[in-house]
């Protein structure tokens, strides 16, 4: 019998504001020592008032449009009543039935090329809540506040994803849309994107949805997608020996890769939910509204495809050069003050520049080799007063100085030397210092101009033509 899975994403994002949803302490906290960024606002003290944070809403109205949902002229926030150590209040503030933004949906892009659509069916804004961790000296629980009240959209997507590829696929689209409208930092290993999957399996064909379950503690893409795997061979094997699921809730052990069981799984109804009456209805209005999508960026995905038309790049690079927005910006502003071939500049981003940011730990955005001193470098070596060795080894140098390439090559004499008696003389030195290799040559082993070449350009400090210093040897090796 033959078995698809139905997958759906709970994700929950951690907007990037200074402060809390509610109150002025300090929203990320990662590094800060427990219970430091708490107040009596988001750790529930009697008496106390919420005020929203206007930042959340202009936010998650941003992430709400670029997912294509409907954005709500009037939203309410409600209290999920549940009981936790992690929350001090005994309710969570979220939204409910009218909520930011309905519907939605993210097309993503599959490995054969076709696109796959995910719908989504919940967006809306809430509080996070604390955390809790096993002190292994002592065995006890202990309880972190400093996440309380850290603001969150919560985004759950519709039953479409068929596999743990998908799922993965899904998230990393997410992860580049978010650092993209710079509404998230999107670090799954700091909690800024966190995931819960729902899981079922049914016979290929059939339509129903089956008994789904939730499986939560996943802190990257790839556990989510081992998480997703293992639960959908346990499910399948249920249904193969004639048993059933059950609506759990399971826990992803990263350490030994298995899934156990946390407990039976809640419904909404467990929830109570009703309307925070410490707070007034968000009203977005037209003129806010037009204000918050003013800037709205160029998307990922029409960035890429963009390029594609518009610059006639390979589908290979449009889709490195939109990974990450500063990148794709450096790209479009290079190619601007190149006015030459797109794929030449595409080129260089993709073999050096990218080298060179993967080597330090930044973004293009952090370069002091600017756009227009990569277009000034690729036309130096179009011209031929620098060789491409040469001006490989002044990216480094202009970025570290933040200099002009054309000043440097003034200033450290490094034109490429295309004068044919002097490279001639450098040959005919290289050839009298190595007999033995000469020799070789003469009698066949050919693979050794490579080295011949190379010993020119280490003689004239990398500055040589080197077709006319391998057309000088092969001249004089006959």
């Amino acid at each position: 019998m033959e078995y698809e899975a139905v997958i759906g994403l709970e994700t929950h994002i951690q907007l990037n504001t200074q402060t809390k949803i509610f109150c002025t302490c300090k929203a990320d906290s990662w590094f800060d020592p427990p219970n430091t960024n708490i107040c009596p606002v988001c750790t529930g003290m009697p008496g106390v008032l919420p005020v929203l944070n206007k930042r959340v809403v202009e936010k998650g109205a941003v992430l709400a449009q670029a997912m294509h949902a409907d954005l709500k002229p009037v939203s309410f926030f409600d209290r999920k009543n549940y009981f936790y150590p992690d929350l001090p209040k005994g309710y969570q503030i979220s939204q409910y039935d009218q909520s930011l933004a309905k519907g939605g949906y993210m097309d993503v892009p599959q490995a054969d090329g076709s696109l796959r659509r995910v719908t989504i069916w919940k967006l809306h804004l809430e509080e996070d809540a604390g955390k809790t961790k096993n002190d292994p000296f002592t065995g006890s629980r202990l309880i972190d506040f400093n996440r309380c009240g850290v603001p969150l959209v919560e985004m759950v997507t519709g039953p479409d994803l068929r596999s743990p590829d998908e799922a993965a696929n899904y998230l990393t689209r997410l992860r580049q849309l978010l650092r993209w409208l710079g509404v998230s930092e999107a670090d799954m290993e700091k909690g800024h994107l966190r995931c819960d999957a729902n899981v079922s399996v049914r016979r290929k064909g059939e339509t129903i949805l089956n008994t789904k379950t939730e499986i939560k503690n996943v802190n990257s893409i790839e556990a989510v997608r081992a998480a997703i795997q293992k639960e959908i061979e346990r499910q399948v094997r249920e249904y193969e020996n004639g048993g059933s699921i059950q609506s759990w809730t399971l826990e992803w052990d990263e350490d030994t890769q298995t899934l156990k069981k946390m407990r039976s799984k809640e419904t909404e109804a467990d929830y109570r939910y009703f309307r925070e009456p410490d707070l007034l209805p968000v009203y977005l209005t037209e003129d806010w509204r037009e204000a918050i999508l003013r800037d709205m960026p160029e998307l990922p995905l029409a960035r890429r495809a963009r390029f594609m038309a518009e610059y006639g790049l390979p589908e290979y690079d449009a889709e490195l050069l939109t990974a990450e927005k500063s990148l794709s910006d450096y790209f479009e502003t290079a190619v601007r003050a190149y006015a030459g071939d797109p794929k030449r500049v595409s080129n260089w981003l993709m073999n050096d520049v990218m080298r060179m940011l993967n080597e330090g730990g930044n973004t293009a955005a952090d370069l002091a080799l600017t756009p227009a001193y990569l277009a000034d470098l690729i036309r130096l070596v179009d011209s031929g007063t620098v060789n491409t060795n040469t001006a490989k080894s002044l990216l480094e140098k202009v970025n570290r100085t933040g200099k002009s390439p054309a000043q440097l090559v003034q200033e450290e004499g490094l034109a490429k030397v295309s004068d044919e008696s002097a490279i001639r003389a450098v040959v005919e030195q290289i050839l009298a210092e190595s007999p033995a290799e000469t020799a070789a040559y003469r009698a066949g082993k050919v693979g050794l101009m490579g080295w011949f070449v190379g010993q020119v350009m280490k003689k004239m400090q990398g500055k040589a033509d080197a077709p006319k210093a391998r057309a000088l040897l092969e001249e004089l090796l006959k």
